[in-house]
């Protein structure tokens, strides 16, 4: 049998691994909060922030003589060492739980401090030594620490999803050179509208994934304001006066971010506005993906009964029963991946408004789906960029003979012969199933010299008016 150490608390004793790091808070955690089977550990980010905030509390301590300098030092190694990616599997409490992060930011300073411990030569449990609370969380209080985690943890994966959308936009953009001579017909509503290339079409998917590149830079910069110094409610209760200051001083050196401390930290402490924005730019993200999904959905569909305009990579087939089908596996699955960051920020949204007084209790829920919502989009850009965008192809004689069969290329007559006789031919071409270049010519609407200049589709694909003739 493991040995045991006991640990006590306000509530009782209770009997911990001897070589788990963790403690009685912890062990209390993961008995009270069986929700997902999903630990913090699975979320790394979160848990480097934890040992940035402790590392930097132990060096502002030390700094304002509230803490001596070999526990200072051994806290501060101990931190290196999560930092470093080592005892992460001690990191066990759920991802969701009640108590605003507390179980979190417990589970934390019972691994360092017990870490700390055997750093200065003690056993795991000399709390007389290296206290969770009075070493490890001193001047801190789980409402300064847990959002101040989970805002540098968002500012590492934030940089990470900006990197991966601006590759999925490097992968569009490449598709504007190599389509930029295939002339295609343009929808509105389903229905044909006026010639463009396939590059223009392109071109658009690069533009819209920069801009929303952009957009969650923007929301990413909301999360250098931190309440880190406001402990309990925003007071700084227990903490020395200059604290704040030099603790975001420490913190900035650490991570190399431009933190600032909230110019008010009782506002700070329950507003979860910068969560609610940042959601809202990956719901945007989300949503244009989504859209430009169903776009290469449609452009390659068929691949003889529908537009089959492009031809995406075929990773897989596509049905047990039908023999040659191959689906669109990659945009399909970003589409769903879109409807569930779509759902995540109801759940960020409900759960922001939730907050009561001086703090928000849900803080976890709303971290758990910003952290899912981030990998997913990161991912998702990955993959539709690497295994479909990289490889379509045109179909380039398709394209274009559905272009010189279109009605809607009469559009181009409109200056010159006017909307009511440019909607006759068009009917006319409907009906007869001839093509509106062919009845001009027949109808002496214009010269065929005229009609080949506007009627070209190349012509069509960028800005032209000429005069009635």
């Amino acid at each position: 049998m493991n040995e045991m150490r006991r640990e006590h608390d306000l509530i009782g004793e209770m009997e911990i691994p001897s070589e788990c790091y963790y403690g009685i808070q912890t062990l209390r955690a993961v008995h009270n909060f069986e929700i997902t089977g999903v630990p913090i550990s699975s979320m790394p980010e979160l848990v480097h922030g934890l040992a940035y905030v402790k590392k930097a509390a132990a060096l502002a301590n030390l700094e304002l003589g509230v803490l001596p300098s070999p526990i200072a030092k051994a806290v501060a190694d101990a931190c290196d060492e999560v930092i470093e990616g080592k005892l992460m599997d001690q990191f066990v409490v759920d991802v969701i739980q009640g108590g605003a992060g507390t179980s979190t930011n417990m589970n934390a300073n019972e691994v360092i401090a017990n870490r700390a411990l055997e750093l200065m030569g003690f056993e795991k449990g000399r709390y007389d030594v290296i206290h969770p609370l009075n070493h490890v969380n001193c001047s801190q209080s789980t409402n300064d620490v847990y959002p101040t985690a989970v805002r540098l943890a968002l500012l590492m994966k934030l940089s990470g999803l900006m990197e991966e959308m601006t590759s999925l936009q490097e992968s569009f953009a490449a598709k504007i050179t190599e389509f930029a001579d295939v002339i295609k017909i343009g929808r509105t509503q389903l229905q044909d509208a006026v010639p463009m290339t396939l590059g223009q079409e392109f071109s658009a998917y690069a533009t819209t994934i920069g801009e929303d590149v952009q957009r969650v830079g923007e929301a990413r910069e909301l999360l250098l304001e931190i309440n880190l110094g406001a402990t309990a409610i925003g007071t700084g209760l227990n903490a020395p006066p200059e604290y704040a200051r030099v603790v975001t001083r420490q913190l900035s050196g650490l991570t190399g971010l431009p933190l600032v401390t909230s110019a008010n930290l009782i506002e700070a402490t329950w507003d979860t506005g910068a969560y609610v924005q940042v959601s809202s730019v990956l719901k945007r993200v989300a949503v244009k993906l989504s859209k430009i999904c169903n776009d290469l959905r449609l452009l390659s569909s068929g691949p003889r009964a529908g537009l089959g305009e492009i031809n995406l990579p075929a990773v897989q087939p596509g049905s047990s029963i039908m023999p040659g089908k191959v689906n669109p596996v990659i945009p399909e699955v970003v589409n769903q991946v879109a409807y569930e960051v779509i759902g995540n920020d109801v759940t960020i949204s409900f759960a922001s408004e939730a907050g009561q007084l001086e703090l928000n209790a849900m803080e976890p829920i709303i971290a758990f789906n910003l952290f899912r919502s981030i990998d997913m989009l990161g991912r998702s850009c990955r993959v539709l960029a690497g295994k479909c965008v990289d490889g379509i192809t045109a179909n380039r004689e398709r394209c274009r003979r559905m272009v010189e069969n279109s009605i809607s290329i009469v559009t181009a007559l409109n200056p010159i012969i006017g909307y009511e006789k440019s909607s006759a031919l068009a009917r006319e071409a409907l009906e007869t199933d001839r093509s509106i270049y062919d009845l001009a010519i027949e109808k002496g609407v214009l010269s065929r010299e005229t009609l080949d200049e506007i009627l070209t589709p190349e012509n069509m694909t960028h800005p032209q008016y000429l005069k009635k003739r």
